[in-house]
């Protein structure tokens, strides 16, 4: 498994040729350094998979479900920015992916689609597999609101056009999931192509927000008392992580994390605050709520990461004062009113903003400098204790926060960890230290099942020079399961882990918070506790497999699965039950509760009074 190559590599041939379809995609895709072409075979893509046998440079991939392909190639650009192409047939291959491209979608990752579709010439006429009742071959419409652009090209000789626009709308800006539907005989005939080149389509540079907002947010940073930064998924998308700790240092700012800004800056950094959000820390909300000036870097202020606006938990905006950094106009102001407002992208903003900033602030301030940095240390150290009873536990099945201090002492500081929906991705998020960009990736704000397995070999195969841990629950790994055989057939050095409590215990862990009583969050056979034997499923699909059995051994487990340089799936029973299942709840997230449930409703109803839109 080898790094990709960097986007804008050249074609093999210059001038004109005659080029069917289908090789012609593949021509674009190596013009453009797509290393890997993901998906399933069927009639409506086998031009494709058949011209990517010519293509020097592009392995095609076959994960065991479409849904996969998607997270997988997921995965592959959050762990180094890059996209690759996921193909499927028409009809219930493409249906099949929906739930990875809304997941790429909501977190603006970016991806090409490449989907099959009914010949041109039979549109309309009820063509296997054709969605046709309204409109003729109507599958791109389902895929519409997940995806940044879908094209739809009618003719051969519009590929051209239609793959440079896709590769920028995915690539450039907001980034995200694109989607190019190619009928079936557009992918078959031929015709003279000039050679492909992406990047005379593609925007150049990076977008910069108008100066004198720069200079009017830097004159307010500096006269800040309490300064905070927000490092939302933007600063990770445009790379911009050293430029946000240089603001923060210039400043004396401490700096915590959305759920997609984890790893913004290392958390082992004097200035780092902690997460924000229900599911986050507590220093890092007390910081934000107390803060008097916050500058937001490329932060959507989700429900989540803002624990559902209630005032005074995560911010108090105002009388906090909002600047925000955002390549998209549209997410200035959405949720809070801001002072200011900084239009451009992450990485080009915060240069900007330093080099205003180094007027009012030659130099950068030395942690000590601003008596809000006592504080942080407070709240910092009072997060770690209150995080230490659980992490302590030395009982077996054991809880999560243990297992997860045990994981974080075997990897290597560089590992990357995936996760999806569940426990493990809230206690990953808020108590599993990573260092740096890149090296937390989480199915954030769409928060996917069956996300970890198929994500975590994508962020391998893009970086085959870190160690990437999986952890998922039982639930999460168990909807994408098939896809260790993929790990098998690629020896994947992925280092599996499922945290297993038997259950879908977040939600059990809520039902009893709410209503004293739970329905359908239990596996169980017989009445009795149920789990299928994760170490025999391991052993099935011919990888190791291993049940710890105790911290000890757990730790050591990982630290020999990851010195394997080799894929393993390794299951750790954890607690099922209150209070050992529980995560540290910080925050305040709007569930709302029926009023037949008259005191959970009465609490709930104390809590939505106070929450607070702009």
């Amino acid at each position: 498994m080898a790094v990709a190559s960097e986007v804008g590599a050249s074609t093999a041939w210059s001038g004109r040729r005659r080029r069917a379809g289908a090789q012609y995609v593949m021509d674009f895709l190596q013009a453009a350094g797509v290393p890997l072409l993901v998906g399933i075979p069927g009639h409506g893509n086998v031009n494709l998979f058949d011209a990517a046998l010519d293509a020097p440079g592009i392995r095609s991939l076959f994960p065991m479900h479409e849904q996969s392909a998607a997270h997988l190639a997921d995965g592959y650009a959050r762990a180094v920015g890059r996209p690759l192409a996921v193909t499927t047939s028409i009809g219930p291959g493409a249906m099949n992916t929906v739930v990875g491209i809304a997941t790429a979608f909501v977190d603006s990752v970016p991806m090409l689609v490449l989907t099959g579709s009914t010949h041109t010439y039979l549109r309309g006429h009820s063509v296997l597999q054709e969605f046709e009742r309204r409109r003729f071959t109507e599958n791109p419409r389902v895929m519409e609101p997940i995806t940044t652009r879908t094209f739809q090209p009618s003719r051969i000789d519009e590929l051209p056009f239609v793959l440079a626009r896709a590769w920028s709308a995915a690539t450039t800006g907001r980034q995200g999931p694109v989607l190019v539907d190619l009928a079936m005989d557009i992918q078959a005939e031929d015709a003279e192509f000039e050679a492909p080149a992406p990047g005379a389509h593609r925007a150049a540079g990076r977008p910069r927000p108008d100066a004198e907002e720069v200079r009017r947010a830097a004159a307010m940073l500096a006269r800040a008392v309490r300064p905070v930064l927000v490092a939302g998924g933007g600063v990770i998308l445009a790379d911009a992580a050293a430029a946000l700790v240089a603001v923060a240092e210039r400043l004396g700012a401490p700096v915590a994390t959305t759920w997609m800004g984890k790893g913004a800056i290392p958390e082992d950094h004097p200035l780092f605050a902690g997460q924000l959000g229900d599911q986050g820390s507590a220093s890092g909300n007390a910081m934000t709520r107390d803060a008097d000036v916050i500058l937001a870097v490329g932060c959507r202020f989700t429900d989540w990461a803002s624990c559902s606006f209630r005032q005074g938990v995560t911010y108090a905006i105002p009388p906090t004062t909002l600047i925000q950094i955002d390549i998209d106009p549209q997410e200035v102001g959405k949720n809070y009113p801001a002072v200011g407002a900084l239009v451009g992208d992450a990485r080009a903003a915060l240069a900007d903003l330093d080099a205003a900033l180094a007027e009012h602030l030659p130099r950068a301030r030395a942690v000590g400098d601003l008596a809000w940095h006592g504080r942080l240390r407070q709240e910092r150290a009072g997060w770690l204790r209150l995080l230490e009873e659980p992490a302590s536990y030395d009982g077996w099945p054991t809880t999560i926060s243990r297992a997860l201090r045990e994981i974080r002492a075997a990897a290597p500081r560089e590992s990357l960890v995936v996760t999806g929906a569940g426990l493990p991705q809230g206690q990953v998020y808020a108590e599993f230290p990573v260092y740096a960009a890149r090296s937390h990736i989480t199915s954030g704000g769409f928060s996917t099942m069956g996300f970890t397995l198929p994500a975590a070999v994508g962020a391998r195969l893009a970086r085959p020079d870190r160690p990437v841990l999986a952890i998922a629950g039982d639930g999460d790994f168990l909807q994408t399961v098939q896809e260790l055989a993929l790990v098998a057939q690629e020896d994947a050095a992925v280092t599996v882990i499922i945290l297993n409590n038997r259950g879908w215990r977040s939600i059990r862990n809520f039902q009893i918070g709410a209503y004293g009583r739970v329905n359908g969050t239990e596996f169980t056979r017989k009445g009795e506790p149920y789990s299928p034997d994760f170490v025999a499923i391991a052993h099935a699909f011919g990888l190791p497999g291993h049940r710890a059995s105790s911290p000890d051994d757990l730790r050591r487990s990982v630290a020999d699965a990851i010195r394997s340089q080799g894929p393993a799936v390794i299951e750790v029973p954890t607690a099922g039950e209150p209070p050992l299942s529980l995560a540290r709840k910080v925050g305040w997230w709007d569930l709302p509760v029926g009023r037949h449930h008259e005191a959970a409703r009465a609490r709930y109803e104390e809590g939505r009074r106070e929450e607070r839109l702009g």
